[in-house]
């Protein structure tokens, strides 16, 4: 993850290639990366290489147009709303104002339109999914957390920050019948046999898009506040493995984690199987993002005295990934063998 203030912009760059058996023409896209705002709007230019490659994918052949000095043109079959996005400039020439394809959902706060923490969401992706099976290759941007990241390291700061989340939860559940939390932890590895792993260092808690609670519990430990939070079946606790980390904070501090929900369980229900999924994976697969796991971050001192700038941003991005998923994953419909009865 990437410390410095800069964002990467994912530029596209259209390559065509031909085959000798069939006149179809494969059109793959590649996304490089480049330091700069990447949730500027795109260009047209940019959109007609998508909307084109989308085309590509979905219909039998694509006719391309290049020369030397030019280049290379995709015509794909208009649709006849296209002629509502029709205007004239001053030299009385057609002039398109292009849409992204139906595959590719924006929502606000994403590409298309300035990105605030209160308005980015993520939606399901059931276009992009359905749009990958083609011919067009795609890499997604980052998801990066938007809101604000609270730090506690002390008692009393962890105390301060959870009747925050406590009030927040409260909130949740007036409104919607429901509080649920995105819930993580961290520990410092050991990588000589012999020497056990670290204990449970830090919790990373996310409930909106807002806020995300770093507490340092290596140094605070875990005031009773924050006990009675985790231990209320109230609140649902949610993440990829949450199990394993509840057991381990009971090893490692005596605290019962209760109410826990398994992201990789639910995605089940919703897909049939029984994959076993990664954080990074589910991301992936439902909200067309990547989750950006540095070894050098992951496998870093959880312990030190005080978190750096990229740690803050990896653990609050990780507990709003598994807050996000579970509100993703629970606007899919269950499979028919997994609906309760009646």
């Amino acid at each position: 993850m990437n410390s410095s203030s800069e964002e990467p912009h994912l530029s596209p760059k259209t390559v065509t290639t031909k085959t000798a058996v069939t006149s179809t023409t494969t059109t793959i896209i590649q996304f490089e990366t480049v330091v700069d705002d990447w949730d500027k709007p795109f260009s047209n230019e940019e959109l007609d290489a998508i909307e084109a490659a989308f085309e590509a994918a979905t219909s039998t052949t694509v006719t391309i147009k290049s020369s030397s000095s030019t280049s290379s043109s995709l015509k794909t079959p208009r649709s006849s709303s296209s002629a509502n996005n029709e205007e004239d400039d001053s030299n009385g020439r057609t002039k398109f104002r292009r849409r992204l394809p139906g595959s590719i959902s924006c929502s606000n706060g994403e590409l298309g339109s300035p990105q605030t923490s209160r308005s980015f969401t993520l939606t399901p992706c059931y276009g992009i999914r359905n749009f990958q099976q083609g011919n067009v290759k795609m890499k997604y941007p980052a998801m990066n957390f938007g809101g604000r990241i609270v730090y506690s390291r002390t008692m009393e700061e962890v105390e301060e920050a959870t009747l925050q989340i406590l009030k927040m939860l409260e909130a949740k559940k007036r409104e919607t019948g429901r509080a649920v939390i995105g819930l993580d932890i961290e520990w410092k590895p050991s990588f000589v046999r012999g020497i056990p792993q670290g204990k449970a260092a830090v919790m990373q808690i996310c409930g909106d898009m807002t806020h995300c609670y770093v507490l340092h519990i290596i140094h605070s430990g875990i005031p009773g506040s924050l006990q009675s939070l985790l231990e209320d079946s109230e609140f649902i606790k949610v993440g990829v493995g949450i199990d394993n980390d509840a057991v381990k904070v009971f090893h490692d501090h005596n605290v019962s984690i209760k109410a826990v929900e398994d992201l990789s369980i639910l995605a089940n229900q919703k897909l049939g199987g029984l994959k076993q999924w990664s954080l990074s994976s589910l991301v992936e697969t439902f909200t067309c993002k990547q989750l950006l796991k540095p070894k050098k971050i992951r496998l870093g001192n959880w312990e030190a005295d005080f978190l750096s700038k990229p740690q803050l941003k990896y653990a609050a991005t990780d507990a709003f990934a598994s807050w996000n998923l579970y509100e993703v994953l629970k606007s899919y419909p269950d499979l028919p063998q997994n609906k309760p009865e009646n």
